[in-house]
């Protein structure tokens, strides 16, 4: 992972800010850092930064495809066989907490133990947190965790659900990935059981630009004005429009419901034309915890041990 450049003086203040990592982690991979500005609101940030922490042994959580090299041995020579590249790459954001590790701990086995991705497709999940604070004890095993899984974004904000995140996630990514930038990318929750390759088979035939997808909420007339943010998919472009948009920022406009406000956004820019909905195949788990459905794409309000035993039963996960 390459550092992006910067004056030694923006690579300080990125220090700082990943400072329970950076303590954890080896000197060598000080420069594996990733630092990059991004716009958002001065109500939730303090230098405009955030960082991609990396893990000790992997550049993040990536859904297995299958479509990984190959090594093939043989008696006279040893061939390595590349997959074809994936029709299109999405990056899952999970935004989370820093206290939630036991979730974290129950969401990674989530996307580990389903079925492998097709071979069209690239999903990688990372956890989003705001800044860790002072606590110690959230600190230092926030640090142990990035250093594991390596799957942490930390973006530069105090930690809150809706009063600014969603729009710091959406502004830190593009530029995060600007040297290999995703065709999706998607903003979901810590209580919602992603299925992956559901997912990844409604993607293969939608439009990879100006695309809004996920839990239609009608409006009025408009049967979908903005997504429920159990879980969203925007196209590359949208993000990117987003993340320099600042209008949104001028106007004061990220307090609040995020997933209204985010449909808002584009209503206004007439951004995000290509919307599909994908209820029923999203959906919200009852009270009683009998709704499930064979063709989930994703199912929300998953918010206990409990409700994530019975998810793993029913997908049979684990059989």
């Amino acid at each position: 992972m390459k550092t992006s450049s910067s004056s030694q003086s923006l690579f300080s203040t990125s220090s700082t800010l990943c400072t329970p990592y950076l303590l954890l982690l080896p000197l060598g991979l000080l420069a594996a850092v990733v630092v990059i500005p991004s716009l958002g609101s001065s109500h939730v940030r303090s230098n405009g930064l955030g960082v991609l922490c990396p893990g000790l042994d992997t550049d993040g959580y990536s859904v297995a495809s299958g479509a990984a090299e190959k090594v093939v041995s043989t008696s006279a020579e040893t061939t390595t066989l590349t997959a074809p590249q994936p029709e299109f790459r999405l990056l899952v954001g999970v935004l989370t907490t820093p206290k939630r590790y036991e979730r974290r701990g129950i969401v990674r086995l989530a996307y580990a133990l389903q079925p492998a991705t097709p071979a069209y497709a690239q999903v990688d999940v990372r956890f989003v947190l705001c800044g860790v604070g002072v606590d110690p004890v959230d600190r230092t095993l926030v640090a142990l965790e990035a250093a594991r899984h390596g799957d942490i974004l930390l973006l530069n904000c105090t930690e809150n659900m809706n009063d600014g995140k969603t729009h710091e996630y959406f502004s830190s990514v593009p530029r995060t990935f600007a040297d290999a930038p995703y065709d999706y990318v998607m903003k979901t929750d810590d209580d919602t059981y992603l299925r992956v390759a559901a997912m990844a088979e409604e993607l293969r035939r939608k439009p990879h630009d100006d695309a809004y997808i996920g839990y239609g909420f009608a409006v009025g007339d408009d049967p979908m004005q903005f997504m429920h943010g159990m879980g969203y998919i925007v196209s590359w472009d949208v993000a990117s429009w987003v993340s320099t948009n600042e209008d949104i920022l001028r106007y004061n406009d990220t307090h609040g419901p995020e997933d209204l406000l985010f449909g808002k956004w584009l209503n206004i820019g007439k951004r995000g034309k290509n919307r599909y909905d994908l209820k029923p195949s999203m959906y919200d788990l009852n009270w009683n915890r009998d709704n499930f459905r064979p063709d989930t794409v994703a199912v929300h309000m998953i918010k206990d041990n409990r409700r994530w035993a019975d998810a793993f039963r029913y997908f049979n996960v684990t059989a």
